[in-house]
């Protein structure tokens, strides 16, 4: 019989979605102020300007949800726990590693069940959080460019040292890697909840999922 098990606590829940709504946003005004696609008819109009405004206030909330997240993992229950995210750490996890690496490269029929994150899920996500801190931490290097000697350019401008426009081409590119990683998501989320039926996507909106007890 099915166990309903509280997986997801709020603050897990509400960084989640401020974090789609933060790389959408962040992508959309910054895609086009590196790419102007669309163009105002008199000064008065104010579109890159109001691009710029909406790129950096979500910036700010963006890393202030990452910040938050990243906290949870030391405070937070087991399955938001840094401890997650390590699953080679233990024999149990790298087995459960493996085979839900089988799965996911078609060389093996079974998956690991998991209450939480998958074990590949999990380390997959470690490398998300650090495209998260490249582009928090390079995305304010390149804006403490429009205050020179301010708290920003004195705290990260040693890394334009690299060179303007190669910090500028590398927060780009990460965008990309992230836009198909959104993609992956979505469709490793809905393949999950189908394959497990216990409620992978419901799980993100109201913290609970179902599970067998002889799968845990």
């Amino acid at each position: 019989m099915l166990e309903i098990h509280y997986v997801w606590e709020w603050p897990v829940r509400i960084t989640h979605w401020i974090n789609v709504i933060c790389v959408l946003v962040l992508s959309l005004t910054g895609f086009y102020i590196g790419h102007p696609f669309y163009t105002a008819s008199d000064t008065a109009q104010y579109i890159m300007g109001w691009n710029r405004f909406l790129h950096f206030s979500f910036a700010y909330l963006f890393a202030l949800s990452v910040l938050v997240r990243i906290l949870w993992m030391f405070i937070g229950n087991r399955h938001a726990s840094w401890r997650a995210f390590c699953p080679w750490l233990t024999e149990k996890g790298r087995k459960s590693f493996i085979k839900m690496l089988r799965y996911y490269t078609f060389t093996g029929r079974q998956i690991s069940y998991e209450a939480g994150h998958n074990p590949v899920a999990a380390m997959a996500y470690v490398g998300i959080f650090l495209l998260f801190l490249f582009q928090i931490v390079s995305g304010f290097a390149l804006y403490g460019q429009t205050a020179p000697g301010g708290f920003w350019s004195s705290l990260l401008g040693p890394l334009l040292a690299v060179g303007n426009q190669w910090l500028r081409l590398a927060h780009h590119l990460v965008m990309w890697l992230l836009a198909g990683f959104v993609i992956n998501h979505i469709y490793s989320a809905w393949l999950m909840d189908v394959k497990e039926r216990n409620g992978t996507i419901s799980g993100i909106f109201s913290g609970y999922r179902f599970i067998e007890p002889e799968d845990l």
